[in-house]
Protein backbone atom coordinates (compact mmCIF):
# COMPACT_ATOMS: atom_id res chain seq x y z
CA UNK A 1 0.00 0.00 0.00
CA UNK A 2 1.17 3.47 -0.89
CA UNK A 3 1.78 5.58 1.45
CA UNK A 4 0.12 9.29 1.88
CA UNK A 5 2.53 13.24 2.12
CA UNK A 6 -0.04 14.61 4.38
CA UNK A 7 -0.42 12.93 7.86
CA UNK A 8 -4.12 10.88 8.86
CA UNK A 9 -4.15 14.71 11.47
CA UNK A 10 -4.50 17.08 8.63
CA UNK A 11 -6.36 14.95 6.62
CA UNK A 12 -8.69 14.15 9.25
CA UNK A 13 -9.36 17.81 10.44
CA UNK A 14 -10.43 18.66 6.72
CA UNK A 15 -12.77 15.91 6.57
CA UNK A 16 -14.40 17.24 10.30
CA UNK A 17 -13.96 20.95 8.68
CA UNK A 18 -15.72 19.44 5.57
CA UNK A 19 -18.56 17.51 7.06
CA UNK A 20 -19.36 20.43 9.70
CA UNK A 21 -19.80 23.13 6.52
CA UNK A 22 -22.05 20.09 5.24
CA UNK A 23 -24.50 19.78 7.97
CA UNK A 24 -24.62 23.77 8.59
CA UNK A 25 -25.93 23.84 4.83
CA UNK A 26 -28.33 20.96 5.01
CA UNK A 27 -29.92 22.84 8.06
CA UNK A 28 -30.25 26.09 5.75
CA UNK A 29 -31.40 24.40 2.78
CA UNK A 30 -34.24 23.49 5.02
CA UNK A 31 -34.45 27.27 6.19
CA UNK A 32 -34.44 27.98 2.47
CA UNK A 33 -37.27 25.69 1.90
CA UNK A 34 -39.89 25.87 4.74
CA UNK A 35 -38.88 29.74 5.76
CA UNK A 36 -38.39 28.94 9.14
CA UNK A 37 -35.53 29.05 11.62
CA UNK A 38 -36.62 25.32 12.61
CA UNK A 39 -38.74 22.70 12.52
CA UNK A 40 -39.65 22.23 15.83
CA UNK A 41 -39.65 24.50 19.01
CA UNK A 42 -36.52 22.72 20.44
CA UNK A 43 -34.81 24.79 17.40
CA UNK A 44 -35.68 28.17 18.59
CA UNK A 45 -33.30 28.00 21.95
CA UNK A 46 -34.24 30.61 24.25
CA UNK A 47 -37.07 31.72 21.92
CA UNK A 48 -39.12 28.91 21.87
CA UNK A 49 -40.96 30.41 25.21
CA UNK A 50 -41.63 33.41 23.57
CA UNK A 51 -43.03 31.85 20.50
CA UNK A 52 -45.10 29.23 22.29
CA UNK A 53 -46.98 32.19 24.26
CA UNK A 54 -47.33 33.89 21.23
CA UNK A 55 -49.15 31.31 19.28
CA UNK A 56 -51.19 30.38 22.30
CA UNK A 57 -52.31 34.33 22.68
CA UNK A 58 -53.04 34.32 19.24
CA UNK A 59 -55.56 31.00 19.65
CA UNK A 60 -57.40 32.70 22.76
CA UNK A 61 -57.62 36.01 21.02
CA UNK A 62 -59.14 34.11 17.87
CA UNK A 63 -61.56 32.55 20.23
CA UNK A 64 -62.25 36.35 21.42
CA UNK A 65 -63.29 37.70 18.06
CA UNK A 66 -65.49 34.28 16.71
CA UNK A 67 -67.43 34.95 20.19
CA UNK A 68 -67.66 38.23 19.37
CA UNK A 69 -69.15 37.62 15.96
CA UNK A 70 -71.74 35.61 16.74
CA UNK A 71 -72.44 38.08 19.57
CA UNK A 72 -72.98 40.71 17.05
CA UNK A 73 -74.83 38.45 14.72
CA UNK A 74 -77.36 38.04 17.48
CA UNK A 75 -77.35 42.28 18.44
CA UNK A 76 -77.97 42.73 14.85
CA UNK A 77 -80.75 40.25 14.51
CA UNK A 78 -82.36 42.23 17.73
CA UNK A 79 -82.15 45.34 16.43
CA UNK A 80 -83.42 44.32 13.21
CA UNK A 81 -86.51 43.07 15.04
CA UNK A 82 -87.23 45.71 17.00
CA UNK A 83 -86.73 48.19 14.01
CA UNK A 84 -90.16 46.16 12.64
CA UNK A 85 -91.84 46.65 16.14
CA UNK A 86 -91.32 50.46 16.31
CA UNK A 87 -92.44 50.70 12.33
CA UNK A 88 -95.94 48.79 14.07
CA UNK A 89 -96.14 50.96 16.97
CA UNK A 90 -95.76 53.44 14.49
CA UNK A 91 -98.80 52.25 12.21
CA UNK A 92 -100.59 51.68 14.76
CA UNK A 93 -100.72 55.39 16.43
CA UNK A 94 -101.57 56.99 13.28
CA UNK A 95 -104.38 54.51 13.00
CA UNK A 96 -105.45 55.43 16.87
CA UNK A 97 -104.99 58.96 15.35
CA UNK A 98 -107.79 58.24 12.66
CA UNK A 99 -109.69 57.00 15.05
CA UNK A 100 -110.21 60.36 17.00
CA UNK A 101 -112.58 61.28 14.58
CA UNK A 102 -114.56 58.60 16.51
CA UNK A 103 -115.54 57.45 12.65
CA UNK A 104 -116.48 53.55 13.07
CA UNK A 105 -114.79 52.48 9.76
CA UNK A 106 -111.53 53.90 11.59
CA UNK A 107 -112.41 52.39 15.46
CA UNK A 108 -112.53 48.62 13.60
CA UNK A 109 -109.21 49.11 11.09
CA UNK A 110 -108.05 50.16 14.65
CA UNK A 111 -109.33 47.19 15.95
CA UNK A 112 -108.31 44.97 13.23
CA UNK A 113 -104.63 46.01 12.61
CA UNK A 114 -104.22 45.54 16.28
CA UNK A 115 -105.14 41.89 16.16
CA UNK A 116 -102.70 41.75 13.88
CA UNK A 117 -100.14 43.34 14.84
CA UNK A 118 -100.30 41.20 18.46
CA UNK A 119 -99.57 37.66 16.44
CA UNK A 120 -96.21 40.17 14.57
CA UNK A 121 -95.06 41.00 17.81
CA UNK A 122 -95.20 37.63 19.05
CA UNK A 123 -93.53 36.19 15.82
CA UNK A 124 -91.18 39.37 15.90
CA UNK A 125 -90.18 38.02 20.04
CA UNK A 126 -89.92 34.74 19.47
CA UNK A 127 -86.88 35.59 16.67
CA UNK A 128 -84.22 32.86 16.60
CA UNK A 129 -80.71 32.93 15.15
CA UNK A 130 -78.64 29.98 14.93
CA UNK A 131 -80.91 27.51 16.69
CA UNK A 132 -81.68 30.21 20.04
CA UNK A 133 -84.45 32.32 20.71
CA UNK A 134 -82.90 35.64 21.61
CA UNK A 135 -85.11 37.54 23.27
CA UNK A 136 -85.08 34.79 25.76
CA UNK A 137 -82.38 35.57 28.46
CA UNK A 138 -80.87 32.08 29.28
CA UNK A 139 -83.12 30.34 27.99
CA UNK A 140 -82.66 30.23 24.18
CA UNK A 141 -84.21 27.08 23.82
CA UNK A 142 -87.73 28.37 24.95
CA UNK A 143 -89.79 30.32 22.73
CA UNK A 144 -90.20 33.48 25.07
CA UNK A 145 -93.93 34.47 23.67
CA UNK A 146 -97.00 32.51 24.19
CA UNK A 147 -100.54 34.23 23.98
CA UNK A 148 -102.38 31.37 24.39
CA UNK A 149 -103.94 33.02 28.00
CA UNK A 150 -102.37 36.79 27.10
CA UNK A 151 -104.59 37.46 23.93
CA UNK A 152 -107.50 37.01 25.69
CA UNK A 153 -109.82 39.40 27.90
CA UNK A 154 -110.15 43.46 27.56
CA UNK A 155 -106.47 44.09 29.29
CA UNK A 156 -105.40 47.35 30.84
CA UNK A 157 -103.66 50.57 29.36
CA UNK A 158 -102.35 51.22 33.13
CA UNK A 159 -101.73 48.32 34.71
CA UNK A 160 -98.16 45.87 33.27
CA UNK A 161 -98.61 42.54 32.12
CA UNK A 162 -95.98 40.11 31.05
CA UNK A 163 -97.90 36.94 31.25
CA UNK A 164 -96.78 36.45 27.75
CA UNK A 165 -93.08 35.90 28.64
CA UNK A 166 -91.79 32.55 29.17
CA UNK A 167 -87.97 33.29 29.15
CA UNK A 168 -85.65 34.69 32.12
CA UNK A 169 -83.84 37.72 33.43
CA UNK A 170 -80.64 36.91 32.03
CA UNK A 171 -79.11 39.19 30.14
CA UNK A 172 -76.55 37.71 28.03
CA UNK A 173 -72.90 38.72 27.92
CA UNK A 174 -69.60 38.03 25.73
CA UNK A 175 -66.29 37.96 26.91
CA UNK A 176 -64.24 39.96 24.65
CA UNK A 177 -60.41 39.87 26.24
CA UNK A 178 -59.27 38.46 29.24
CA UNK A 179 -60.77 41.39 31.75
CA UNK A 180 -63.59 42.22 29.64
CA UNK A 181 -67.23 40.84 29.23
CA UNK A 182 -69.69 43.05 27.23
CA UNK A 183 -73.30 42.55 28.10
CA UNK A 184 -75.84 42.46 25.45
CA UNK A 185 -79.43 42.24 24.25
CA UNK A 186 -82.57 42.51 25.38
CA UNK A 187 -85.56 40.42 27.04
CA UNK A 188 -88.63 40.17 25.43
CA UNK A 189 -90.45 41.32 29.13
CA UNK A 190 -88.39 44.34 28.93
CA UNK A 191 -90.91 47.32 29.46
CA UNK A 192 -90.59 48.79 25.90
CA UNK A 193 -91.68 45.66 24.83
CA UNK A 194 -94.70 44.75 27.62
CA UNK A 195 -96.01 48.48 26.48
CA UNK A 196 -96.61 47.53 23.17
CA UNK A 197 -98.09 43.80 24.39
CA UNK A 198 -100.11 45.83 26.72
CA UNK A 199 -101.26 48.49 24.16
CA UNK A 200 -101.66 45.53 21.24
CA UNK A 201 -103.99 43.95 23.78
CA UNK A 202 -106.10 46.39 24.97
CA UNK A 203 -106.93 47.79 21.07
CA UNK A 204 -107.39 44.95 19.47
CA UNK A 205 -109.69 43.62 22.34
CA UNK A 206 -112.13 46.41 22.83
CA UNK A 207 -114.37 46.87 19.39
CA UNK A 208 -116.19 50.03 20.36
CA UNK A 209 -112.92 52.52 21.63
CA UNK A 210 -114.41 55.28 23.27
CA UNK A 211 -112.46 58.79 23.02
CA UNK A 212 -111.11 58.08 26.04
CA UNK A 213 -109.79 54.84 25.37
CA UNK A 214 -107.91 55.81 21.86
CA UNK A 215 -106.83 59.31 24.08
CA UNK A 216 -105.21 57.07 26.62
CA UNK A 217 -103.97 54.73 24.12
CA UNK A 218 -102.17 57.07 22.03
CA UNK A 219 -100.41 58.38 24.79
CA UNK A 220 -99.39 55.00 25.58
CA UNK A 221 -98.76 54.26 22.17
CA UNK A 222 -96.07 57.54 21.95
CA UNK A 223 -94.14 56.13 25.27
CA UNK A 224 -94.20 52.66 23.85
CA UNK A 225 -92.49 54.11 20.57
CA UNK A 226 -89.88 55.85 22.49
CA UNK A 227 -89.01 53.14 24.86
CA UNK A 228 -88.60 50.66 21.63
CA UNK A 229 -86.55 53.68 19.86
CA UNK A 230 -84.28 53.68 22.94
CA UNK A 231 -83.81 49.92 23.07
CA UNK A 232 -82.93 50.04 19.33
CA UNK A 233 -80.50 52.53 19.88
CA UNK A 234 -78.63 50.53 23.13
CA UNK A 235 -78.41 47.69 20.81
CA UNK A 236 -76.24 50.02 18.04
CA UNK A 237 -74.41 51.35 20.90
CA UNK A 238 -73.85 47.68 22.17
CA UNK A 239 -73.06 46.46 18.63
CA UNK A 240 -70.52 49.30 18.21
CA UNK A 241 -68.81 48.07 21.40
CA UNK A 242 -68.07 44.66 20.36
CA UNK A 243 -67.29 45.38 16.45
CA UNK A 244 -64.50 47.85 18.33
CA UNK A 245 -62.85 45.76 20.95
CA UNK A 246 -62.82 42.97 18.46
CA UNK A 247 -61.11 45.27 16.13
CA UNK A 248 -58.67 45.87 19.22
CA UNK A 249 -58.07 41.90 19.57
CA UNK A 250 -57.75 41.74 15.29
CA UNK A 251 -55.02 44.17 15.95
CA UNK A 252 -53.44 42.50 17.84
CA UNK A 253 -53.87 39.41 16.45
CA UNK A 254 -51.30 41.29 13.91
CA UNK A 255 -48.69 42.25 16.39
CA UNK A 256 -48.53 38.71 17.84
CA UNK A 257 -47.97 36.91 14.48
CA UNK A 258 -45.97 39.76 12.79
CA UNK A 259 -43.71 39.14 16.40
CA UNK A 260 -43.72 35.48 16.01
CA UNK A 261 -42.77 35.24 12.74
CA UNK A 262 -39.41 37.65 13.17
CA UNK A 263 -38.85 35.16 15.77
CA UNK A 264 -39.33 31.82 13.95
CA UNK A 265 -38.69 32.78 10.48
CA UNK A 266 -35.66 33.35 8.29
CA UNK A 267 -34.31 35.80 5.70
CA UNK A 268 -34.16 33.38 2.79
CA UNK A 269 -32.62 35.82 0.05
CA UNK A 270 -29.66 35.45 2.81
CA UNK A 271 -29.73 32.21 3.36
CA UNK A 272 -29.64 31.42 -0.13
CA UNK A 273 -26.59 33.66 -0.30
CA UNK A 274 -24.72 31.91 2.54
CA UNK A 275 -26.02 28.54 0.65
CA UNK A 276 -24.07 29.73 -2.22
CA UNK A 277 -20.69 30.75 0.13
CA UNK A 278 -20.98 27.66 1.92
CA UNK A 279 -21.47 25.65 -1.67
CA UNK A 280 -18.08 26.88 -3.02
CA UNK A 281 -16.09 26.26 0.41
CA UNK A 282 -17.50 22.46 0.33
CA UNK A 283 -16.34 22.36 -3.17
CA UNK A 284 -12.94 23.54 -2.24
CA UNK A 285 -12.64 21.14 0.96
CA UNK A 286 -13.30 18.29 -1.31
CA UNK A 287 -11.12 19.21 -4.10
CA UNK A 288 -8.28 19.77 -1.22
CA UNK A 289 -8.80 16.54 0.21
CA UNK A 290 -9.12 14.67 -2.54
CA UNK A 291 -5.84 15.98 -4.00
CA UNK A 292 -3.94 15.31 -0.54
CA UNK A 293 -5.46 12.18 -0.36
CA UNK A 294 -4.52 11.32 -4.06
CA UNK A 295 -0.62 12.06 -3.26
CA UNK A 296 1.76 8.83 -1.90
CA UNK A 297 5.36 8.87 -1.90
CA UNK A 298 6.10 7.36 -5.18
CA UNK A 299 4.12 10.78 -6.62
CA UNK A 300 6.42 12.56 -4.41
CA UNK A 301 9.70 11.34 -5.49
CA UNK A 302 9.44 11.72 -9.39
Amino acid sequence: MMMRVATFAQSDQMIASALRTQAVMANEQVQESSGLKAEDFGGYGSSAGRVINLQVSVTRSQSYIDAAKLADSKVQVMYSAVGSMTDIVTQLRTQLSAATTGSSTATASVVNYAQQALAQMQGLLNTQYDGEYVFSGARTDTAPVDLTSFASGAGSLTTADTSYYQGDSEIASVRVSDSQSVAYGVTADSSAFEQVMRLLKFVGNSPSLSASDVSQALDLASDALDATSTVQAKLSTTASQIEAVSASQSDYQNFAQTLSTDLTSVDVAAVTAQLSTYQAQLTASYSAISKIQSLNLASYLR
